[in-house]
Parts: C-alpha cells; sequence; structure tokens
C-alpha cells in the first residue's frame, strides 16, 4: 500500500509432508483426471499421510463410499485399469465388474464389454447371472434376449453410428425409455462428432 513502510500479516509454515498432502488434494480436484489417476492419489494420500478414508472425504468433499469406490478400482488387473485410463470404459463397467472375484472373469468379461459395446446395466445383468453359476456364454445370449432392442431401433442405431461414424450404443427398456450414447477414444473423433452436430445445425439455419 502506497505511504506504508510494512504491513501487518501472518506467516504461515508447514511442514513437507503436509505441502504434499495438499498438493494431492488439490490435484485430485482437478476436472482432467481419470479415475485411475483420482484412485492412486487417493491410495497415495493413505499411504504417505495416513488419513483415513474418512479424513480423505473431508478434505476433498466426496463422500466416503465415493473414495471406497475409487480404490476398489486397483484391485482389477491392470489391463481393465488401462482400458479405464484410456476412457475405453466407464466407472460404472469397471464397478460392475468388481462383483466378480476371479480376475481371468473380469478381463473375459471385459473383453466383452469392448468388443460388443455393453452398456453398464448389462454389464450389471451378465456379472450377475455369472455369479448365480451360468456359464459365460449361456449368460451372454440371456442378456441378448432380455436388452434386444426392437427392430426400428436398431436400424436407428446404424443410422446414428453411420452419420457420426462410430460406434453408437442404445439402451431400451419395455417402459419405453432409453438412452443413446455416442463414445469417442480421442480428441479427433470427439471433433468429428461435433463437426458432424454442427452440420445439422447449420441445415437448419
Amino acid at each position: 500500500v502506497v505511504g506504508l513502510m510494512s504491513i501487518p500479516a501472518y506467516i504461515r509454515t508447514v511442514e513437507d509432508e503436509n505441502v504434499m498432502e495438499m498438493a494431492l488434494v488439490e490435484n485430485i480436484q482437478r476436472e482432467d483426471l481419470n479415475a485411475i489417476e483420482i484412485a492412486l492419489a487417493y491410495q497415495h494420500l493413505v499411504d504417505t499421510s495416513g488419513l483415513t478414508q474418512e479424513k480423505i472425504s473431508e478434505r476433498v468433499g466426496k463422500s466416503r463410499a465415493a473414495i471406497t469406490n475409487y480404490l476398489r478400482l486397483l484391485k482389477l488387473p491392470a489391463q481393465i485399469q488401462m482400458a479405464l485410463k484410456n476412457h475405453e470404459m466407464d466407472m460404472g463397467h469397471a464397478r460392475a465388474l468388481l462383483a466378480l472375484d476371479s480376475p481371468s472373469a473380469q478381463i473375459k468379461v471385459f473383453k466383452d464389454v469392448l468388443k460388443n459395446g455393453y452398456s453398464v446395466r448389462k454389464v450389471e445383468v451378465l456379472v450377475q447371472l455369472i455369479k448365480n453359476g451360468e456359464d459365460d456364454q449361456t449368460a451372454k445370449k440371456t442378456i441378448a434376449t432380455k436388452t434386444q432392442l426392437p427392430k426400428e431401433f436398431v436400424v436407428l442405431k446404424k443410422r446414428l453410428a453411420d452419420f457420426f461414424k462410430t460406434k453408437v450404443q442404445m439402451t431400451y427398456s419395455s417402459k419405453g425409455k432409453g438412452k443413446i450414447s455416442i463414445p469417442f477414444a480421442n480428441e479427433q473423433e470427439l471433433e468429428n462428432i461435433m463437426n458432424a452436430i454442427d452440420g445439422i445445425k447449420h441445415a437448419e439455419d
């Protein structure tokens, strides 16, 4: 301030461990981290700072259940963790796979997810059928029957996939409700999708 030789101030000293903890908490709150990066940051807080999940929950403003769900992702096979990190599947898919005790069973269903573009709901049903004793092939036939799209929706799904030049996912319930999901693997695919949407807007103008 002009005219003052000094100003009142508080000096705060922070231990090295606290600096690391503060940096990790700040890093976790970034929006561009994927689920595995967040899970690793939580695990690092547990290992280096000795914080309980309850304390971490307070520091980052997330529920304890959310912290637990992230940490459980680190129990998945590395192949599945990499797919989650690369946005090849959603956290909901990964959480459903955690219900299977065998890593080999998790990987088998994971490969089916990538191959068939299963929704989270389909994976949950598939996992439950397997846990109930059905073999993999029978379980897949069962969910195909239960969740099969009506013919007109299959046609619409193909048209959307052709239009956006990417694999479109669609779910449909017996009550007529559903969801359309347009996944992308990288920024270029996202740009192609956005260009297609822009093209619709310009055509309407």
